[in-house]
């Protein structure tokens, strides 16, 4: 089927409304704007190519001591959207002259895929600190000079991995790291996500525009493990993606996408991040990013659309329901704060950032290039 441009950010649009639902609506920078109230720090938002954005945009405006002072779409077809929305007042057109203005402390970044990396690094040069939404580019080629450029200007760059905020990864962590697992011996992941491929970007189908559904998807995962077992990953085993039917023929997009890969420990971890599970359904299904880990001691489980964690314990005859812990909503956003402005408490950081992303990347590379047991 053919993409509809217009139909896709039209639709976007409408998840915006929802989003941004109480007025949390970005401002234009505007002279009387330059100086901000003391305390605040003046963030730009550059693209506004996927949805994500719009919880970010919204989660900025709840803050007291964040100021949006510009906003920049280069997409003449996004610009007119967005417009008719009156979502947002963009007040720049070239992300360049954008970051060529004083009065902006940090940038948000939420363009399309292919484009984040030479974005961000023009972002870097700049002098300004960057929080993405995921993933944060496409190439390696990128991430090199992104980590090059953060560490020499001692930057900050970090994504906002929001899995981290969840409950029921939460309490996956406290039972895990609280002795309930034992050792860990395996674990598994599926991240299928819904194909609605009406609703997917026209970047999407291009070639170099999504990057990967390994890059896109599983750099969750990634972080999400270390975090939760204490276990670093050591190699990629063995990685491929694919296109199934339904895509159309001249389409870029390899839509599936599996992978294994070795634990610091020896373990292996195998996981599904692709867009193949019923559109009709949305990301309503108990498979949509389910966790399982399994140990010496028990096994947990939980996903995306768990109430509670699944424990099932060595000895016991049945499992048990453990409820999810608080989510902890806006935590990551207040972690990057925190870290240009070198406060403590930072529960994400840039080199964890980095090094998810660097995972990501290597894995999507293996899938690529049928390249076998790399050294991560």
């Amino acid at each position: 089927m053919t993409m509809n441009r217009r139909r896709f950010l039209l639709d976007t649009g409408t998840t915006a409304t929802a989003v941004l639902a109480g007025g949390l609506l970005a401002r234009a920078a505007s002279a009387e704007e330059a100086s901000p109230a003391a305390g605040k720090t003046r963030v730009a938002v550059i693209g506004f190519q996927h949805p994500h954005i719009w919880a970010i945009v919204a989660a900025l405006q709840a803050r007291p001591d964040v100021e949006i002072v510009a906003a920049c779409e280069e997409d003449p077809v996004a610009r007119e959207a967005i417009a008719k929305s009156g979502k947002i007042r963009l007040t720049d057109t070239d992300h360049r002259r954008l970051l060529a203005q004083p009065g902006i402390d940090a940038v948000v970044v939420g363009d399309a895929f292919g484009k984040r990396g030479r974005v961000i690094i023009d972002c870097l040069k700049s002098g300004r600190p960057v929080l993405c939404d995921k993933p944060l580019c496409t190439t390696l080629a990128d991430y090199q000079e992104i980590e090059r450029l953060a560490r020499e200007k001692n930057l900050v760059v970090s994504l906002m991995l929001t899995s981290r905020e969840q409950g029921v990864f939460i309490k996956m962590r406290e039972l895990a790291q609280g002795g309930d697992v034992g050792d860990v011996r395996e674990i598994t992941v599926t991240a299928e996500h819904p194909l609605k491929l009406e609703e997917r970007p026209p970047w999407f189908h291009q070639a170099g525009g999504h990057g990967g559904t390994i890059n896109d998807i599983g750099v969750h995962g990634f972080d999400l493990i270390p975090w939760i077992t204490g276990l670093n990953f050591h190699r990629v085993t063995a990685a491929r993606v694919w296109k199934t039917k339904g895509i159309p023929e001249n389409s870029h997009f390899l839509n599936a996408g599996q992978a294994m890969l070795e634990m610091e420990n020896g373990i292996g971890m195998a996981g599904s991040y692709a867009y193949v599970s019923p559109s009709s359904l949305g990301y309503t299904l108990p498979m949509y990013w389910r966790l399982t880990i399994w140990g010496g001691k028990g096994t947990i489980e939980g996903g995306y659309n768990y109430h509670e964690v699944m424990l099932y314990k060595e000895g016991a005859k049945a499992g048990r329901a453990v409820p999810n812990a608080p989510a902890r909503p806006g935590e990551l956003l207040d972690s990057f704060l925190r870290q240009i402005r070198g406060q403590p408490g930072t529960s994400l950081t840039s080199a964890e950032a980095m090094r998810a992303t660097w995972i990501s990347l290597k894995t999507q590379q293996a899938a690529d290039q049928d390249l076998h047991d790399v050294v991560l």
